[in-house]
């Protein structure tokens, strides 16, 4: 490959990939608080819940962004007759129809649905684990200025 093509061709479709990853982050992450927050009150703190939620989320990420996965790959594979996203887009659908944008899509998402689930909902439960330390490191602190304050009202 070195030979042949020379060193860029070691980062042929880079640009694809970092082009997909950031709507699929986004639109997962998005997705996860909208449909937390629109739950009820009761439900929000469960890992039940979060769980659900994030194959929701995953679900629809993963739905929304996959032709971009499908053009990466394609534009990643050798002798491929696509230079640009915007050149393949249109090529993959002429040649196959939009369902082309989906090839391989039911694999994928058995793949990456409970990877995307999992991260997630481990993504929740750390971070309300990182809010409860808070809420208890305030109290501590609040705790010892008000015996500062005693101790400085007596003396």
């Amino acid at each position: 490959m070195m030979k042949e093509e020379g060193f860029a061709s070691f980062y042929n479709g880079l640009g694809p990939s970092l082009i997909g990853i950031a709507p699929y982050i986004a639109v997962n992450f998005c997705v996860f608080d909208l449909v937390k927050k629109a739950l009820p009150e009761k439900y929000q703190k469960r890992t039940e819940a979060s769980l659900v939620t994030a194959l929701v989320s995953a679900t629809v990420a993963t739905t929304l962004c996959y032709p971009l996965d499908t053009i990466r790959r394609q534009m990643q594979m050798k002798g491929t007759p696509y230079t640009t996203v915007l050149d393949a887009f249109p090529g993959i659908v002429a040649r196959d129809g939009v369902v082309g944008l989906y090839r391989g899509f039911v694999a994928n998402a058995l793949k990456s649905l409970p990877n995307s689930s999992i991260r997630l909902t481990t993504f929740d439960a750390v971070k309300r684990l990182i809010a409860a330390a808070e809420d208890e490191f305030q109290k501590i602190k609040d705790e010892n200025q008000k015996k500062r304050d005693e101790v400085s009202v007596v003396a």
